[in-house]
């Protein structure tokens, strides 16, 4: 079931000085551009590497998720992983079936890829929150 690791998610405070460590530290020569997803609470900027993406996020008003998030990790960090999956529904489902908790009202909702995702409470993946995305069509 388990696809190709898509993204890792970095919360940030400030997506643009997170931006400069990835361009200017690590060499980072494909960033997309800032965008906001307010229905997701987040800011979202992709830097892409040779074989995934580090998913930049910061909130976005009030009600983020990620003001928790960062209240306990000031500097940011290392937020979730994601990785594609062929059918959301079918791992939706499937993560159910072996009693794992799915995030929110556990209908699948587009993410910044523009694909349907879903997440999956951290004390069910050995601590990790894990995001899992339909695979885009045409992908890879």
């Amino acid at each position: 079931m388990i696809g190709r690791i898509n993204h890792i998610g970095v919360a940030t405070p400030s997506i643009e000085k997170a931006v400069a460590v990835y361009r200017d530290m690590l060499g980072a020569t494909k960033i997309g551009e800032k965008f906001a997803m307010p229905e997701q609470g987040v800011w979202v900027c992709f830097v892409d590497t040779p074989n995934s993406q580090i998913e930049l996020i910061e909130p976005y008003g009030e009600k983020s998720p990620i003001h928790s998030f960062l209240a306990k990790n000031p500097q940011g960090g290392q937020h979730h992983i994601c990785f594609e999956v062929p059918d959301i529904i079918a791992a939706r489902d499937d993560m159910r079936a072996k009693g794992a908790t799915v995030l929110g009202t556990g209908e699948p909702r587009i993410g910044a890829h523009g694909v349907p995702i879903i997440f999956v409470h951290p004390k069910d993946m050995g601590g990790v929150l894990v995001e899992l995305m339909e695979t885009p069509k045409g992908a890879h």
